[in-house]
């Protein structure tokens, strides 16, 4: 698990915004790239060419 300092001072490596977990911990989320990144053995791997691309969230 991800501890809330670690979080706070995390950024992503090519907008340099914010990141947050997603729902499930299992890696972190830069909302204006539309990467995720995942977390492996609690280590997040911050590499902008292993990102995932966001998946589209269902609309409402």
């Amino acid at each position: 698990m991800i501890s809330k300092e670690l979080l706070d001072i995390l950024a992503c490596p090519k907008c340099k915004g914010p990141v947050e977990l997603t729902e499930n911990a299992d890696g972190l989320v830069c909302r204006p790239c539309r990467l995720v990144y995942e977390i492996r053995d609690d280590i997040p791997v911050m590499l902008i060419d292993e990102a995932k691309k966001l998946e589209e969230e269902a609309a409402d």
